[in-house]
């Protein structure tokens, strides 16, 4: 009898557990893109290439239309790549494994089943809703480039929105608020030999740079770091260690690195200066123009390069990309801090030659210079960063590999290199080469970015045990 009551049961139970998978696939369903009604006319998902490297080079396209210091656009990259790494760590730890520790917070949201194309939805709408945040002025381009992503428009109705996408975005921009990115007040400069000045010359016009008040963002070295302890913690001492500018402009050293620029950075600089592939790699590194995606975007870009080179999965980019834009916004109040916060805000190698009396007619290679204090070199210290993440991320510096640039003067559309280093060395002179820097703003600029770069990668998004 026992055993006839139990083959009748099995098909109920059958039935149930039928009605129970039903139900999973249902609410998973709504947890992947609950709409109201569906619409006819929605397109099918394009995603083609990683996650990561698609919202950056969205990114690099609204870097083009921004005009200014590289600060604001290297803070852009790190609220953009640190949100999206916790958004992908979310998603890890939810389905899958979290191996390295959040940059701000994970979070372990609500969902029966995996819908489709999560992890997508949870990188693509946290980065959509960053870069909307940041850049509103282009609302419209950014909802393109989700619609071309997704196939659908930007504020239908997601339930991930609810349960992690908005949490992570609230996080960042939370963390990011008020930390001094916005502050307006002008720059007052010393007005004296070797202090900086504007750098608009009759036959070397600069509308942007006319006036003192003009600086680009003197006080970005006081905005909060997203890593480092403070901006002023990696100051090296060079030139400050000379106390003020008299003793600065009679001192032999500053001599010769006005002599060095003077001769290489020239416009007209002979061969036996500044040879052609010197002249070739100073374009190459340049990117200060407008619409170009300027220092920061080479940076995403080189990036980008380098992981697709190695194969690195969504994951591994997104840690790997936070890193490195971490270290680089970093770097750039560190290096801001040097520029504005130290006594001697150095002028330009075009005001040294020119103002100082050595030759009223010398002209940089680049033409105009940008409109902030010389040391130390925000290149430079870009450059350090990004050769010191990437050493540490792969064990390695010696890694071979082919970047790419974005100046419209550049002579050749990619450079070779055996080492991060090499390359990153490459940057930093380029700017001596260029006739906008001193060779001891690229040395400086690199040891900053270095230090920072050892900070960041020592100290968050750490392997978990």
């Amino acid at each position: 009898m026992h055993g006839r009551t139990a083959r009748r049961r099995e098909p109920a139970r059958r039935g149930h557990r039928r009605r129970i998978a039903a139900l999973a696939v249902a609410l998973a369903a709504a947890a992947g893109t609950l709409v109201a009604a569906p619409s006819p006319a929605v397109a099918a998902p394009n995603f083609d290439g990683d996650p990561i490297h698609y919202w950056n080079g969205v990114l690099q396209q609204a870097m083009r239309t921004r005009s200014g210091a590289p600060g604001p656009l290297a803070r852009a990259a790190a609220m953009l790549n640190g949100a999206m790494y916790d958004a992908e760590s979310s998603y890890r730890l939810r389905w899958h494994r979290m191996t390295s520790e959040p940059y701000l917070e994970a979070y372990r949201y609500d969902a029966i089943l995996e819908g489709p194309g999560e992890e997508e939805r949870v990188i693509g709408r946290t980065a959509y809703k960053i870069l909307l945040g940041i850049f509103k002025e282009q609302k419209p381009y950014l909802d393109q480039k989700f619609t071309d992503r997704f196939g659908t428009r930007p504020d239908e109705f997601d339930l991930l929105d609810h349960t992690v996408v908005n949490k992570v975005v609230a996080r960042m921009e939370g963390a990011r608020a008020a930390d001094g990115s916005d502050d307006q007040r002008k720059y007052t400069g010393d007005k004296v030999p070797g202090a900086w000045r504007p750098t608009h010359y009759a036959d070397l016009p600069d509308p942007s740079c006319t006036q003192e008040s003009q600086a680009a963002t003197p006080h970005w070295g006081e905005v909060r770091p997203f890593a480092i302890p403070t901006g002023s913690e990696y100051r090296p001492p060079t030139p400050d260690l000379y106390g003020d500018y008299d003793r600065l402009l009679a001192s032999t050293a500053y001599r010769d690195q006005v002599d060095k620029v003077r001769r290489a950075g020239a416009a007209n600089a002979p061969e036996s200066e500044r040879s052609r592939d010197q002249t070739a790699a100073a374009w190459f590194w340049a990117n200060d123009a407008d619409r170009t995606y300027k220092p920061p975007g080479q940076i995403l870009q080189h990036t980008r390069e380098v992981a697709t080179a190695q194969k690195l999965t969504t994951y591994q980019n997104a840690r790997l990309f936070a890193l490195v834009s971490l270290a680089m916004a970093d770097a750039s109040i560190a290096e801001w801090d040097v520029k504005y916060r130290t006594p001697i805000d150095l002028w330009r190698p075009v005001s040294a030659i020119r103002d100082g009396g050595l030759d009223r007619n010398w002209k940089p290679l680049a033409g105009t210079t940008p409109c902030f204090p010389a040391w130390a070199s925000g290149h430079a210290s870009f450059a350090g960063a990004w050769a010191g993440v990437l050493e540490q991320y792969f064990g390695t510096g010696d890694i071979a590999v082919t970047l790419t640039t974005d100046d419209p003067k550049s002579p050749v559309r990619s450079r070779s290199f055996t080492s991060f280093r090499q390359a990153a060395r490459e940057n930093a002179d380029s700017r001596v080469h260029l006739g906008v820097h001193y060779p001891w703003d690229a040395t400086d600029g690199l040891a900053v970015g270095d230090k920072v770069a050892d900070y960041v990668t020592t100290n968050k998004l750490k392997p978990i045990p």
